[in-house]
């Protein structure tokens, strides 16, 4: 698997938006030097702040992909010298990591203008400095190459990487006593870099306060413009006394592009999120120490009106026996404790949530969240069948090194040691679920669960890996490996299986706040924190390691529509109120502050603007005419007390909202993106046992395990249609691939209303792209499941009749007589088939048949993955939850109607509840199911719900649930596929009426 980029609509409006405000080069310059060749051309208002350019946009939506098209973009203009400065060496070592990846420079090769562009990336550390050779004090080799390459180059974007750390005012960067010069004269380096006239990337710049020194040291470089990207940015105050107020600090006053929390969330940019944190006992939970005032060589304790004073190297456990371990008071700078842990004044530490016990019951959670999210990720359905597998990641940010790898006299830490008993305990339970499965995905995946517990049993076990900061540079190669997974190799990590077909079984990170900024990977479902974080970072930041969006084993980007698992956030105790502070600094993104009393200018504007994406027409006179025909606001744009809405009673602001829901969508995340443990929409159900067992008889007859039979004369009609497949010449099924350039432009539509990407595919050269033929051969058996002879021959004599030209031995000549082999067979073979019972029954996602009972919940998301308020009703297979849906039309509809005394039980179906097997792979399961009983005549009708369009993957699962379903209507059992409410309830008053 290779990582796929794709350019997404919000990252096309952030760099138009950027060389929108971009001023350009000064061709009037009369500078002597402004052609110098080792520098940047001369830009318009260089040097001034109102160039300057701010990009805001929320962690995972893709901030270093929009600064390196940026990058490519200037490049045409001739600017080539770039600075790219970051707080910490992790975020240094993702941007490195995402420069040079090779998926990054395939993708920019295929754009127009870009196609023989590269980019030179050296970073410096602040150890570069203090080398000699032959006692000489020399420069970076990195430092060097940066500074004189030169404009010659016409096709090298040339990036110097750095982070704060190397702009202290000690840094050898500012140090002028080095043994050799640079551009014929400079010995200072941050003179020379100051002479390339950079272009400087900053990137978190929350981080860089224009008032502190990093930010000064970054104004030595003498960049002529400065770009800052990131989620966060500085503060300032504004006025003074009374008057005096906070508010962030942007070059113009505001973004130049804004992509806002609130959006990120709403606009499913990223994922959604599930937060959780265990219970303690309520005399654990009073029993607090709080922090009344820190320095760098103590820290004063306070408790109960008592004062307790921890000096430098005392430990934890000196305040209380409950803090176990040997955590002490480190000081110094960051005033932390030995695990890294912050701290600073009002910060409380409750001793219990310090326990082994403790965070023994956050790792048993997040292993049970890990493999709630796996199950779904590898068995994926959609409509077409079996979907591409998601690999499933988990991050643990843990006390201390030493609790993962042990001290010198222990082979492992404690943490490491209850992980893999808690983690084998899983996998043995997760292993015997699956034993008796005949599907093949599900026995893929006992497969992988298996490999996964011999791996972990084994002396050199690859199931989890660490990365503590220390730890690089390390000799111990198996650390290296680890180290290099986790922070390099984030393609691995994505995949299933090596190159030789084996396992990759590591799916498990363990680290302490090293990577809380700068590193992420999209595949990141669950972050498990083993102890509090400390200072008030953004909250964001902390859950950002797992927001982007996930990528499934094709490479591909999904959207948050084609995948069913949350991020699981679990927290300790002492931070539950994350998710309310959470959410608190989500809907403090909000452009407009809404007022419950009046209607201001700026909801009117955001109103305006929000309507006007699909009416154009719309205006403020509209929208103030028809709040005031309404009677919802006064001539001074006042909200009214009480108005009449919908038959209910409510206060004018409140009528606003509900006719006017756009103002929500830019002012404050939706309900249910972000969900603690006490939220009102579950990530569990619980089934109504009374209902559920009111299908018992039938259970027991779907729980019966069946596979399919093919007619005797199937393995004839796959080699007639694989002979006529690879002779066909009129669908053009052998072709020749050229490398394709994709050319962008960004056009206005006709009305020149909107923007929007328009995208053309041309021949790169004059080779071809071809594959080696064992592979061609072995895709296409797994592809097809033809056998080895009848390919081959068939392939010689198709190759023989082109010419002997192997040119046609491609990826899409594969891709070609796959899909059609499997379109005719499918075809042919739809009623070729039978189900035949099977001597044994399984065990489903709701039965347990070795104790003939169903189970008390399932998982929210395997109902539907949307929520509306709670049903009321005793005949609901569930225990009043929010109703959960996949769509409006008609599931929610179907869940809104009241139906007739004869409908005893109904309800929507968990995903996998069912399992019919599927001819062409995989399993379905219906949607609906309702009992309906006259008399002691009971009826039992099974639905298949679509929209009205439907698609010809539609079509199959309506023959293959109507072929398993006929064969029960003997017991009673009636199968529909129904596009409406109402289909389905004409299909009900005809059952009850016996007239089908």
């Amino acid at each position: 698997m290779k990582i796929q980029l794709e350019k997404l609509p919000h990252q096309v409006r952030a760099n138009k938006a950027i060389m929108d405000s971009f001023y350009g080069i000064d061709y009037a310059s009369k500078s002597p030097d402004a052609n110098y060749i080792y520098s940047n051309p001369l830009l318009k208002y260089r040097y001034e702040d109102k160039a300057n350019i701010d990009v805001k946009m929320e962690t995972g939506t893709g901030k270093t992909f929009v600064y390196t098209q940026m990058m490519y973009e200037m490049h045409k203009q001739g600017i080539f010298k770039f600075v790219i400065v970051v707080p910490t060496p992790s975020i240094k070592a993702g941007a490195k990591s995402f420069l040079t990846s090779d998926y990054a420079k395939n993708y920019f090769s295929t754009l127009s203008g870009y196609e023989n562009v590269s980019i030179q990336v050296d970073d410096i550390n602040a150890g570069d400095f203090r080398s000699k050779n032959n006692g000489r004090k020399n420069f970076p080799p990195n430092l060097s190459e940066f500074v004189e390459a030169t404009s010659q180059n016409k096709n090298q974007i040339q990036v110097l990487l750095i982070n704060s750390g190397m702009l202290s005012k000690n840094s050898g960067i500012f140090k002028d006593d080095y043994d050799q010069t640079l551009l014929g004269g400079e010995t200072s380096p941050i003179k020379a870099v100051a002479a390339t006239r950079p272009v400087v990337i900053i990137d978190e710049p929350h981080r860089f306060p224009r008032n502190k020194t990093s930010y000064k040291s970054i104004l030595q470089m003498k960049p002529q413009l400065i770009v800052r990207f990131g989620a966060t940015f500085p503060e300032t105050t504004k006025g003074r006394g009374k008057n005096k107020e906070t508010i962030h600090d942007y070059y113009r006053g505001k973004p130049q592009f804004e992509l806002n929390s609130i959006d990120s969330f709403n606009q499913g940019l990223i994922k959604e999120i599930d937060i959780n944190y265990p219970d303690i006992p309520e005399q654990d939970a009073k029993d607090i120490f709080k922090v009344k005032s820190v320095k760098s060589s103590e820290v004063v304790f306070s408790q109960n009106g008592k004062e307790y004073v921890l000096n430098k190297n005392d430990f934890l456990s000196d305040l209380s026996s409950k803090f176990t371990g040997s955590i002490s008071y480190v000081g110094g700078t960051n005033k932390e404790l030995s695990n890294g842990l912050e701290l600073s004044k009002g910060m409380q530490l409750i001793p219990g949530t310090f326990t082994q016990s403790y965070q023994d019951e956050v790792i048993s959670e997040a292993i049970d969240r890990h493999f709630a999210a796996e199950e779904n990720n590898f068995l994926r359905e959609d409509t077409d069948g079996l979907a591409p597998k998601i690999k499933t990641l988990s991050l643990f940010f843990i006390d201390s090194k030493e609790s993962l790898r042990g001290n010198d006299d222990e082979e492992k830490g404690w943490l490491a040691k209850s992980f893999e008993k808690l983690l084998t305990q899983k996998l043995e339970k997760l292993i015997k679920k699956y034993k008796l499965s005949i599907d093949d995905r599900e026995k893929e995946y006992q497969s992988f669960l298996k490999a996964t517990l011999h791996d972990l049993k084994s002396d050199n076990q690859k199931v989890y890996a660490g990365y503590f900061s220390e730890e690089r540079g390390s000799g111990e190669e198996a650390i290296q490996e680890e180290v290099n997974d986790i922070l390099n190799s984030k393609e691995r990590l994505l995949n299933f299986k090596d190159k030789d077909g084996n396992w990759i079984t590591r799916r498990f990170l363990f680290s302490k706040w090293t990577l809380r900024e700068g590193w992420d990977n999209p595949n990141i479902f669950v972050i498990a924190k083993l102890r509090t974080s400390g200072s008030e970072n953004s909250k964001i930041q902390e859950v950002g390691r797992g927001l982007r969006l996930p990528v499934d084993e094709t490479g591909h980007r999904l959207q948050q529509s084609e995948y069913e698992s949350r991020l699981s956030f679990l927290i300790g105790y002492d931070e539950k109120e994350f998710a309310k502070k959470l959410v608190d600094e989500v809907n403090s993104d909000s452009p407009v502050v809404l007022n419950n009393e009046k209607l201001t200018q700026e909801m009117i504007d955001l109103i305006v603007k929000q309507k006007q994406r699909n009416d154009q027409s719309f205006n403020e006179e509209k929208l103030l005419s028809d709040l005031d025909s309404r009677g919802i606001i006064n001539r001074l744009n006042e909200f009214k007390e009480d108005v009449e809405l919908d038959g209910k009673k409510i206060s004018g602001y409140e009528a606003l909202l509900s006719i006017y829901p756009e103002i929500n969508e830019k002012t404050s995340v939706q309900s249910g993106k972000i969900r603690d443990k006490g939220s009102r929409v579950s990530t569990r159900v619980k089934l109504n046992k009374e209902n559920w067992n009111q299908l018992k008889d039938l259970w027991k007859q779907l729980s019966k395990k069946k596979m399919i039979s093919f007619d005797e004369d199937v393995n004839g009609i796959a080699e007639s249609i694989a002979n006529d497949v690879f002779k066909d010449t009129e669908k053009n099924i052998f072709v020749l691939q050229k490398p394709e350039v994709i050319n962008q432009s960004i056009e206005m539509n006709k009305e020149q209303t909107s923007t929007f990407v328009n995208e053309t595919k041309s021949d790169f050269n004059n080779s071809y792209i071809t594959m080696k033929y064992g592979e061609f051969l072995k895709q296409l058996t797994l592809g097809t499941d033809l056998p080895l002879i009848i390919i081959n021959r068939n392939m010689i004599e198709a190759i023989e009749r082109l010419g002997n030209d192997t040119n046609y031995i491609n990826e899409r000549t594969l891709s070609n007589i796959i899909k059609e082999f499997n379109r005719r067979f499918n075809n042919r073979v739809r009623n070729s088939y039978s189900y035949v019972p099977l001597d044994f029954k399984s065990s489903t996602s709701i039965y347990n048949d070795k104790d003939d009972e169903f189970v008390d919940e399932v998982s929210a998301n395997d109902i539907g993955m949307f929520s509306n308020d709670a049903l009321e009703d005793d005949k609901y297979l569930y225990d009043t939850p929010p109703i959960r849906y996949d769509s409006n039309n008609p599931e929610l509809d179907i869940l809104r109607r009241k139906y007739s005394d004869k409908v005893t039980v109904y309800g929507k179906l968990p995903k996998r509840s069912v399992k019919i097997p599927r001819y062409d792979n995989g399993t379905t399961t219906p949607d609906f199911i309702f009992k309906i009983q006259k008399n002691d005549d009971v009826k039992y009708l099974v639905v298949e719900t679509k929209a009205d369009n439907m698609r010809i993957g539609d079509e199959t699962i309506k023959s293959i649930q109507e072929k398993y379903f006929n064969e029960l209507k003997e017991s009673g059992v009636y199968y529909r596929m129904a596009t409406s409410e109402n289909e389905v309830h004409d299909l009900i008053i005809q059952i009850e009426n016996g007239e089908i």
